[in-house]
């Protein structure tokens, strides 16, 4: 699909990186399959990986071409804050869809984010894996029960206006996006949340897609006992400060 008149986009899509060699083909493959009559553009913000994903992007490049393949990378590990704003400044879509790398946001969900979108005018869609037809693949029964713990002790304190928090499958108007991100101050797991209580509290219209959320396939997962400390750390700073 050609790009629009000065070579925008409609939707760009952020995909942030760190050794996902084995997920990234996979990943844009299926955002092509899924988009087919959609105006978008992929960008790969890659931290500096050292298993080759940044040769394995370039290679889809020629596949798919630079102006709907593009990787805008950075020298080391600085953030997901700072990757999802690295990619805006590279972004020519109107909307931004974020999502990871790993096969646990399957594409496949990308049109209902994008007709939610259209239906109701939300300024935010989020995936969600708390509501009717949305889950969890490939968690086990400790890591479902702390997960949910954890958003339903949100939920309570927080009062968000959305059922999943530290999801981070989202569409944003691009203004909406560009205004939440300077305001947060949070940094890994925590970002994502913050994010959407910012969203209410500013008053910009959320709406939910249920999602089935998979553990990844290929790779090691980066959530470890640091980011669930960091996680407590900041319900307490947001239940504080919002």
């Amino acid at each position: 699909m050609e790009a629009a008149a000065g070579g925008k986009r409609a939707y760009s899509i952020i995909v942030p990186t760190y050794n996902e060699r084995l997920n990234v083909a996979l990943i844009v493959y299926l955002i092509f399959k899924h988009l087919p009559d959609v105006n978008f553009e992929i960008i790969i913000v890659d931290d500096g990986s050292p298993d080759g994903t940044q040769d394995i992007v370039k290679q889809l490049q020629q596949v798919y071409g630079e102006d709907r393949v593009l990787l805008r990378a950075r020298p080391r590990k600085l953030g997901l804050g700072t990757a999802y704003l690295h990619g805006l400044k590279h972004a020519s879509g109107e909307f931004v869809v974020i999502m990871d790398a790993d096969l646990s946001h399957h594409p496949k969900y990308l049109p209902s984010f994008i007709r939610k979108q259209k239906e109701t005018g939300a300024d935010v869609v989020t995936g969600t894996r708390y509501v009717k037809n949305g889950g969890v693949h490939g968690w086990n029964l400790m890591r479902k029960l702390t997960s949910r713990g954890a958003n339903v002790l949100a939920q309570t304190l927080l009062q968000p206006g959305a059922s999943d928090l530290t999801g981070s499958f989202r569409l944003y108007k691009r203004d909406a996006l560009e205004d939440l991100i300077s305001s947060c101050v949070s940094k890994g797991y925590v970002f994502q949340m913050e994010m959407i209580v910012r969203a209410t509290r500013k008053g910009y219209h959320i709406e939910e897609v249920p999602i089935t959320f998979v553990d990844r396939v290929f790779g090691i997962s980066k959530l470890g006992g640091s980011e669930i400390v960091e996680y407590l750390k900041g319900l307490v700073y947001l239940l504080l400060t919002t």
